[in-house]
């Protein structure tokens, strides 16, 4: 499907459901469905999950390094860099892009985020080689969380634009009411969630899969396939968490109107309204 393409929809809410579940999940869907005229959304932006994260199996090696013990500082610049450019690239084109922005805000917002996110990643390695922390909690759960804490974070301020000046809401007929933050602060809100799921325990269990590995008689014999596992474990475990972490939230979000800013209250009678969440 093609970017920047709005879908007119005209059905109750069930049917819209069934129609976007269609839309983001199967491309080779047929053009009597796509061509459905009776079924009334406007996703502006809306493009399915495949065509918006070709790249994210690339991201399951950058867990897997952004994780490693590390003994210098040089070993654990590129991973945090990598990993945390691709995120906020990612973040940035898949948002909701209904707002206007300038080419020269998102370059400049993407610069700050990556900077920071990448110095508040290099911070607990920093200081489990300054003062040789070696217990588990210090090696294996500390870096964990914050690669879920920062990656929920990343999503926040790489998006931060949308809370500020607001998204599409439209209402059932596909009809664009207007500019919400509140539905923009609930759309970044809702995706720093399921990112935080999606390599929290990505990155979280294949520790715990670790700590019982190195008990048992194989570690003691081969030591090199600790490694194996661990990263073996990793691609396996994202590739599940992927759909999984995709379909927490629904692309298309519902808000009540009620919740929304006063102007927007007072320019429709719907109680209920529509906005594209982005991934």
């Amino acid at each position: 499907m093609e970017p920047n393409v709005r879908f007119w929809i005209t059905e109750p809410q069930e049917k819209i459901e069934k129609s976007r579940q269609l839309l983001l999940t199967n491309e080779d869907a047929s053009r009597g469905d796509l061509e459905d005229k009776r079924v009334c959304l406007l996703c502006p932006d809306t493009r399915s999950l495949e065509e918006k994260s070709p790249l994210l199996p690339f991201t399951a090696p950058m867990v897997f390094l952004s994780v490693l013990p590390v003994k210098n500082l040089k070993s654990m610049i590129l991973p945090q860099v990598s990993f945390y450019t691709y995120s906020t690239v990612f973040s940035i084109v898949n948002g909701n892009a209904s707002y206007n922005r300038r080419p020269y805000e998102s370059i400049l917002l993407g610069a700050g985020v990556i900077t920071s996110s990448t110095f508040f990643g290099l911070l607990p390695r920093l200081l489990q080689v300054k003062f040789s922390l070696s217990s588990i909690l210090s090696r294996n759960v500390f870096p964990v969380v914050m690669l879920a804490q920062l990656s929920g974070m990343n999503v926040i301020a790489s998006r931060s634009l949308e809370p500020m000046r607001g998204i599409e809401v439209m209402d059932k007929d596909g009809n664009v009411i207007g500019y919400s933050r509140k539905a923009g602060t609930k759309a970044v809100k809702d995706t720093a969630t399921s990112r935080v799921v999606l390599f929290g325990t990505s990155a979280f269990i294949p520790e715990i899969f670790s700590y019982f590995f190195k008990r048992s008689q194989f570690f003691l014999r081969y030591p090199w396939s600790l490694w194996s596992l661990k990263f073996s474990c990793t691609v396996l475990v994202m590739g599940l968490m992927v759909p999984v972490s995709f379909s927490i939230f629904p692309q298309i979000g519902r808000i009540q109107c009620s919740e929304l800013e006063k102007e927007i209250q007072s320019a429709t009678e719907e109680t209920e309204l529509f906005y594209n969440r982005g991934v």
